[in-house]
């Protein structure tokens, strides 16, 4: 009569369930990194639109309210605007920077 496999030392009982629990490790790491990216993908398109949105303000006279932990620096050369704002994001910050003309109103330079 021959040994069962299960019995035989160093056979494959077991192995199923190490395929599994590694199998399933990788999963949650790629869905982890996929979750990151789409979050620092979302921080980028807020900080260029951010960017934008505080130059035209700034452009036309108003001042911005930033939120928690943004970064925005405006300057004002030669009659143009230059906005630069930091987002923060799960892989560091997003930055962006926009620059718009100074609207004058009527009967100024």
């Amino acid at each position: 009569m021959t040994p069962s496999r299960a019995s035989v030392p160093g056979g494959e009982h077991g192995s199923v369930t190490i395929e599994a629990a590694i199998s399933i490790s990788a999963l949650i790491v790629v869905c982890s990194l996929i979750a990151v990216g789409v979050g620092t993908l979302a921080a980028h398109v807020a900080a260029i639109d951010l960017a934008g949105a505080v130059a035209r303000g700034h452009a036309i006279g108003r001042e911005p309210e930033p939120g928690p932990g943004v970064r925005i620096t405006v300057t004002e050369n030669a009659g143009v605007v230059t906005a630069e704002v930091a987002v923060p994001s799960p892989l560091g910050e997003a930055t962006a920077s926009a620059f718009y003309p100074v609207e004058y109103p009527s009967g100024t330079p």
